[in-house]
């Protein structure tokens, strides 16, 4: 009896173990490899599966938004019906959404310990310095921006260069630079050993240097509200240090000026695009206000809404605004469940955050509900999460934030 029970022990302990480190590799390989992210996603699953069969248990924790989550996943499920081609959006709602779920708890019943959750928060580091060290490269040697028409040539002649790094584009490496300066901030501000507190602050600034050259506006103000964050709950000193830097950064080089000005400048063709996109997409919702057009239908439909381009051959795949964009595709309901989701998770982190007496725990927070809040400030003027491995950094975000609320740590 004794043999048996070592013998079961020792492989729960490996079947940990290894998910683990799955999840790890999920974290490292997002921003770098969707593929490899995928297949570490899938492997840890399986695990995960073995482990329930192993122990003839369902290991399925409940969390305060399970019904939240299951209704979005309905509400989604139902917008394919109305779908142009429901096919294809069959086909892309289940390779989308069954990652973001699987992802969601697979953490959640899997990590149980705060080491656990630095740990992947180090693996989302050590990732996001190989994918700038890349954009320095691209910087260096050069990127003909041309071809992919992210710049208005005409209006900013200078501006020859935009790094994109693993990522698609720039706005998509901006947006997960500015994830992981708000962990690294966050962190960096609470942590008790100077050592980490200069590599954490060294990573920021490296990061934030890629960050200028990417040339994202939407992303530069969305570091402004982190550093706001950062500055409310920790010193408002650290806010002006933290809004120096960039601003160091603008006045060095008149491209980034003039790229920042021209948000401001009604006649910048990227900004009037948006603008029409908003118009179009307003249409749709109109039209079609409780399912939508259709889970990852937008491209599919544009066309009969093209009041702009009135270019039949144009592929639009977003609307530049992530809560403009989800309503059109699956309906008004299914925005304001999404907005509880984020709503929701967020004030969980904050809570923790307000009471919680362990350092630790507090960075992580601090920085998790930066990152959030980030990348609601820069979904009114772009949808990042469009991308499937910005979706999947918000859920994996989201599910860090019950594992510590789950966890003992929390208050402590």
């Amino acid at each position: 009896m004794y043999i048996a029970y070592s013998f079961n022990s020792q492989t729960q302990y490996r079947l940990d173990f290894l998910i683990e480190h799955c999840i790890l590799a999920v974290a490292f390989f997002l921003p770098m490899s969707l593929d490899a992210a995928t297949l570490f996603l899938g492997v840890g699953t399986a695990l995960w599966i073995v482990k329930m069969i192993a122990v003839k248990r369902l290991l399925l924790k409940r969390t305060p938004f399970d019904e939240s989550i299951t209704l979005l996943v309905i509400l989604s499920a139902a917008s394919i019906g109305v779908s142009p081609d429901p096919d294809f959006s069959f086909y892309n709602y289940y390779h989308l959404m069954g990652r973001y779920i699987l992802l969601y708890y697979l953490v959640i019943n899997n990590l149980n310990s705060l080491q656990q959750v630095q740990r992947l928060v180090w693996a989302v580091m050590a990732s996001a310095l190989l994918v700038t060290s890349y954009g320095f490269y691209q910087y260096v040697h050069g990127v003909d921006i041309s071809t992919f028409q992210w710049v208005d040539g005409e209006q900013f002649p200078d501006l020859k260069v935009r790094i994109f790094s693993t990522l698609k584009n720039p706005n998509l490496l901006a947006g997960f630079l500015v994830v992981v300066m708000s962990l690294a901030i966050g962190q960096g501000l609470y942590t008790e050993r100077i050592a980490n507190k200069l590599l954490l602050f060294a990573l920021v600034i490296v990061l934030g240097t890629c960050l200028v050259l990417t040339y994202s506006r939407g992303a530069w103000l969305s570091i402004v509200v982190v550093a706001t964050i950062c500055g409310r709950f920790y010193d408002r000193k650290v806010l002006w240090l933290f809004l120096l830097i960039p601003l160091g950064a603008l006045f060095c080089q008149d491209a980034v000026m003039e790229r920042l000005m021209s948000i401001f400048n009604p006649t910048d063709t990227s900004s009037t695009l948006r603008i029409a996109l908003w118009e179009s997409t307003i249409a749709m919702i109109w039209d079609k206000p409780l399912l939508g057009i259709g889970w990852g239908a937008y491209w599919l439909v544009y066309p009969e809404y093209d009041f702009f381009l009135n270019n039949p051959a144009a592929r639009i795949v977003h609307a530049h605004n992530m809560y403009l964009h989800i309503a059109a595709e699956i309906g008004i309901p299914g925005l304001l469940v999404f907005l509880i989701i984020i709503y929701g998770h967020t004030k969980k982190a904050m809570d923790i955050l307000s009471h919680t007496n362990n350092r630790s725990v507090t960075g992580l927070m601090l920085g998790i509900v930066a990152a959030v809040l980030g990348l609601a400030v820069n979904g009114f003027t772009d949808y990042i999460m469009f991308n499937v491995q910005m979706s999947m950094m918000f859920w994996l975000l989201n599910a860090v934030i019950i594992t510590i609320w789950q966890g003992s740590c929390r208050y402590n």
